[in-house]
């Protein structure tokens, strides 16, 4: 199996069987997106405890593409500080806009396997859909807690 062939079949893996699909009933932060180009949708919803994403649920409709971004990045940050999540977005962004150090660093984890998307610009909004909420989020979190 090619290592082509390898990413494909995790692409799909993760869109037919996402992980931390769902709601979550009292959020610290939600947001809805929806790809203009294409019509996907994402919803993402975090819970925060002392910095970090306790929980990420999303719940969406799309593209394999994505729907496999929101559940690669969902099971990549849970755990993670806000601080990480940002890092890793920065990187996987890169990594999107066909920086190749970027797509050899092993901090993406399963979100390696949406390298090939750089290569179709149309597709990279649809990678970025839920990266975006999580920026959105992250700004209202921050909103909150300047001071008023």
């Amino acid at each position: 199996m090619s290592l082509e062939s390898l990413y494909q079949a995790l692409i799909l893996k993760h869109y037919r069987d996402p992980r931390h699909r769902g709601t979550l009933e009292t959020p610290d932060a939600s947001v809805r997106m929806r790809n203009p180009t294409c019509g996907d949708e994402i919803g993402l919803f975090l819970g925060i405890r002392d910095g970090r994403i306790e929980t990420l649920r999303f719940q969406g409709e799309g593209c394999s593409i994505s729907q496999a971004s929101a559940s690669m990045m969902a099971s990549l940050l849970e755990g993670r500080t806000l601080a990480e999540a940002s890092a890793i977005a920065q990187r996987f962004t890169e990594m999107l806009h066909g920086d190749a150090q970027a797509a050899r660093d092993p901090s993406l984890g399963d979100l390696r396997a949406l390298v090939g998307v750089a290569r179709y610009p149309a597709r990279v909004r649809c990678a970025l859909l839920a990266w975006n909420a999580l920026a959105e989020a992250q700004r209202s979190l921050e909103a909150e807690e300047e001071p008023r």
